[in-house]
């Protein structure tokens, strides 16, 4: 709709920061439940009684709540003061009582993570119970809603009491739509559609796994979103997006500002994935993301007045609503307090011991336990990494592995070895592959990792990372001794790569472990095929094959519940050099805060750009 008008609240402050089974109890479980078709309907949602010349439409949503109804985060059995659906909803009970029509969306990554996967096995999964207790009226499936099994995913679509939306999955056998691509409700008389979408990348993702989207297929967003604003042309006064998608997608198909600046006759637009905290001006349209965990509930206030008989948009607000110093609905508290209990249990069973300290100084320069300046971790090895390769050669009887650090905060100290700190180390509920694959493609795949860095500069006295590279995309290698040469371009920066003290042959074949969504770039790629897969720890031991899982399990049977740190300095950077005289003056300038290590825009990303001592005044 052509807007007259636009004013954005708080824009300046975000960009700087850049139905069925409602009240699942306890102990309900899922009983020989048989997948049922997706039932896609097109009806109408009234909200309101029409007459008004002039109506304001209030939207808000959330997204990438990532399993958090209690503002706590389980890992590391500590309080998150800005988290959780109990947050988000003291707000929403505050709009709604400005306005009791307003439509709530949820815009997916909702189910997972922060022990959520305790829950699965019941009927109805406590983060769609809880939505449905907040009166959601759209969900918008994330790619983490396909962690699971699909039975897992159909089943709480179905349970779920509003719509879920997602425009481009489609059932590969009759090309019909997996969900509703749109909904449209009618607010006091005004039609509003929404339209969602997810990265089509699920596949990919969940290569190792492919029961999880099991007659599924996924579209280029921006193509289904086109197909189906035609199919509803003429339907709707109000369109507005819920698309989980970054951006700019990380594979270079339709990011949702693509959607913006192609498609201008949506009125807003809200978005996930990214993690992200902005509001953003496309063309006259409001792109708005609230950050990840329940950070902030974003809102659209969409003016409309009637000119000559058709609804017109005269006003666009935006706005992020921020959780942090709200009290968490205590209604919901008390709901779901057996989830909470259940989740802190379960963070704090023992089941081993840690000798000693893995790694002294997580932080390269402060040697803090909390990164804020270079992750240790990411500048040479660790026994962190070390244990984590250690469980996957282990259970796919492999010659190499590669393993991410997911939490730059990562530590083992002397003391309890916990459930919470198998969390902390390894962030996902990730399964485990072995794969056949050639000399040549594993350089080709140990170069495509070394791309995290940026190259180093003459006079740089930190390393810094690719902005364009998320850490999780950040592999590190054991079973094979190799430097990374860093006054290197990428592409060529792996060097003297032996194992078992001989060079890597390209020639010759080799069992790599990895988990199942670095299987999935490995294919992506081409280095790998599906026929190189030799082992698959879920096939083999279902949700017992999770990396959490067979981490307690090598701890407990193959080192009789006591873990030690080992380092054994397979890898190093080469072709830097750190040590100048001005270096230790400089680095008490970060320390005291006085120079600042530039991170992204979005804060996910750390240490995007190198401090060089000829850009410094000491």
């Amino acid at each position: 709709m052509k807007k007259s008008n636009l004013i954005l609240l708080g824009a300046l402050a975000a960009l700087a920061l850049t139905g069925c089974n409602k009240g699942v109890n306890q102990g309900t479980e899922v009983k020989d439940y048989v997948e049922s078709p997706m039932k896609v309907e097109h009806k109408v949602v009234e909200k309101g009684e029409a007459g008004a010349e002039e109506v304001t439409i209030t939207l808000a949503a959330t997204s990438d709540v990532h399993g958090r109804i209690y503002p706590y985060e389980y890992a590391i059995d500590s309080e998150d003061k800005d988290a959780g659906f109990a947050k988000t909803q003291t707000i929403v009970k505050e709009l709604r009582e400005e306005n009791p029509n307003m439509i709530l969306i949820d815009v997916g990554d909702t189910v997972q993570d922060n022990s959520a996967e305790l829950f699965n096995n019941l009927e109805t999964h406590p983060m769609v119970d809880a939505m449905n207790e907040m009166d959601y009226d759209v969900w918008v499936l994330g790619n983490h809603e396909f962690n699971f099994e699909k039975e897992f995913i159909t089943r709480n679509i179905n349970n779920f009491e509003g719509s879920v939306v997602n425009a481009n999955i489609y059932n590969e056998k009759d090309g019909s739509n997996f969900v509703q691509p749109y909904q449209i409700f009618e607010v006091e008389g005004v039609r509003v559609a929404v339209i969602g979408a997810v990265p089509p990348h699920v596949p990919m993702w969940e290569a190792s796994a492919p029961d999880h989207f099991k007659g599924l297929e996924f579209e280029d967003p921006i193509v289904s979103v086109k197909k189906t604003i035609d199919s509803i042309d003429g339907q709707y006064d109000v369109l507005v997006g819920a698309f989980h998608l970054s951006r700019r997608d990380e594979y270079g198909l339709t990011g949702v500002m693509d959607i913006a600046e192609e498609l201008p006759e949506f009125d807003l637009i809200f978005h996930g994935h990214e993690h992200a905290r902005h509001i953003t001006d496309v063309n006259g349209t409001p792109v708005m993301e609230p950050g990840a965990y329940g950070w902030a509930v974003s809102v659209g206030e969409i003016k409309v007045a009637k000119v000559d008989g058709e609804w017109t948009v005269e006003e666009v607000k935006a706005d992020n609503l921020q959780t942090k110093e709200v009290e968490a609905d205590q209604d919901l508290l008390d709901k779901f307090k057996f989830v909470h209990e259940e989740s802190i249990a379960n963070a704090n069973t023992v089941v081993g011991e840690v000798t000693g300290t893995f790694i002294d100084g997580v932080d390269y320069i402060t040697g803090e336990d909390k990164i804020t300046t270079m992750p240790t971790a990411q500048l040479e090895d660790n026994a962190v990494i070390e244990l984590i390769n250690e469980v996957q050669m282990h259970y796919a009887d492999a010659e190499v592995s590669s393993a991410a650090i997911f939490n730059f905060d990562s530590n083992l100290k002397e003391g309890e070895f916990r459930k919470k700190d198998v969390a902390f180390i390894y962030k996902y509920t990730n399964t485990l592959m072995g794969v056949n694959i050639t000399g040549e493609n594993l350089l080709k795949f140990m170069e495509w990792s070394a791309n995290y860095y940026n190259t180093w500069q003459e006079g740089d006295v930190t390393v810094s990372f690719n902005e364009k590279v998320r850490g999780y995309n950040y592999d590190i290698f054991d079973g094979v001794n190799y430097e990374i040469d860093l006054s290197k371009e990428s592409g060529s920066r792996i060097k003297n790569a032996t194992i078992n003290g001989e060079a890597i042959d390209p020639n010759r074949t080799y069992k790599l472990a990895v988990n199942n969504y670095r299987f999935g770039t490995l294919v992506n790629n081409g280095w790998v095929t599906e026929e190189d897969k030799y082992f698959d720890s879920y096939e083999t031991m279902q949700d017992a094959g999770r990396m959490r899982d067979l981490i307690v399990k090598y701890v407990v049977e193959e080192k009789n519940g006591t873990i030690e740190p080992r380092v054994d300095n397979n890898w190093k950077l080469t072709g830097i050099n750190l040590d100048y005289p001005e270096t230790e003056a400089i680095y008490e300038k970060i320390r005291a805060g006085e120079i600042v290590i530039p991170k992204s825009e979005d804060g996910r990303s750390l240490n995007i750009r190198a401090i060089n001592k000829n850009e410094i005044e000491l």
